[in-house]
């Protein structure tokens, strides 16, 4: 089978597509027959090996794992004998290891049955970006009806997410952005649209109960001074250095977090069966919709990456399999 691989470190160069054995299912795995996957930033840093400070745990001086890919959408090809829930033929969607490949495999409990009304390509785009922003809303930011919460990079892949389910809790959501994305941001639910370009939402003088922080491009005492008293600083992402990367912003947050009265919080999004279970329940009903901006066939992995890592999709970037 196909499968994009790569084996050193570097640009999106690196990857490169190859035939490998098709994997073979465990006795609680399945194996899916790839119909999508989505690009996340995961992938890109796993490629380049940044913050270099991570190669401790994915490789020194080459990478553990060869295979990029968490998302992942398709049918079910075979199951291994402990598995119960699952069947060949199921179309299914959820987290995997190595999801930019013809076939992949997943422990039954990262899987779940795609709803009908949902395509296989947005069914693709949801499992990384809605963990994130259901776990960083909920579990960290205990949000509330009729709180006010800012979505900063509410037109990428997470945050077109975060703004929908931000919405399904009954807060009130401003959406930051670029002008090309305004429209977008606007017609996935934000009450309000901050145009960075003209306004610098951090001298607004507006409160916010919850700061949902997807780019992590402005400083956390500019973020600080438009939060609420009681009011929770959510970092999902961070400076993109060389050797450290976000680690910058989140020693701040765990530094600074004693001393404040506001709640800094740093999250990092984990897999959850019963998470998956809620996140089928928001594909299925509409309230989360995922918005992809662009399609790559497998053979060009590579250049969809390089698109994504240039940190202007408006919303997800996803891999096609035929």
């Amino acid at each position: 089978m196909k499968a994009a691989l790569y084996h050193r470190y570097g640009p999106p160069d690196v990857v490169e597509i190859t035939d490998v054995e098709q994997p073979v299912p465990g006795n609680n795995d399945v194996l899916v027959k790839v119909g999508a996957a989505s690009v996340n930033p995961i992938d890109w840093h796993f490629m380049r090996g940044t913050p270099r400070i991570g190669r401790i745990v994915f490789g020194l001086l080459k990478p553990k794992v060869t295979r990029l890919g968490v998302d992942v959408a398709g049918q079910v090809e075979a199951v291994g004998k402990a598995v119960t829930q699952l069947k060949p033929g199921d179309e299914v969607f959820g987290s995997c290891r190595g999801a930019f490949a013809e076939y992949a495999c997943a422990p039954e409990p990262a899987l779940a049955i795609k709803p009908e009304n949902v395509t296989i390509e947005q069914a693709a785009s949801a499992p990384v970006a809605t963990y994130t922003a259901l776990q960083g809303l909920r579990d960290k930011g205990k949000i509330q009806p009729g709180q006010r919460v800012l979505i900063n990079g509410a037109a990428g892949g997470v945050g077109t997410v975060a703004v929908q389910i931000a919405k399904w809790f009954g807060a009130d959501v401003t959406g930051v952005c670029s002008t090309r994305n305004v429209e977008m941001v606007r017609s996935i639910g934000a009450d309000r649209v901050v145009d960075y370009a003209r306004e610098d939402f951090t001298k607004s003088g507006r409160l916010y109960d919850v700061i949902f922080d997807c780019v992590g491009n402005r400083s956390l005492s500019e973020c600080r001074r438009v939060l609420t008293p009681k009011g929770t600083y959510i970092a999902v992402a961070g400076p993109n250095g060389r050797w450290i990367g976000p680690l910058a912003l989140w020693i701040k947050v765990l530094l600074l977090s004693p001393f404040v009265s506001q709640r800094l919080v740093l999250l990092a999004a984990k897999r959850s069966k019963e998470d998956l279970g809620i996140m089928r329940d928001l594909l299925k009903s509409g309230r989360v919709k995922p918005v992809i901006d662009r399609r790559y066939p497998l053979g060009e992995v590579s250049e969809a990456i390089r698109y994504l890592e240039k940190g202007h999709a408006q919303g997800k970037v996803v891999i096609t399999v035929p």
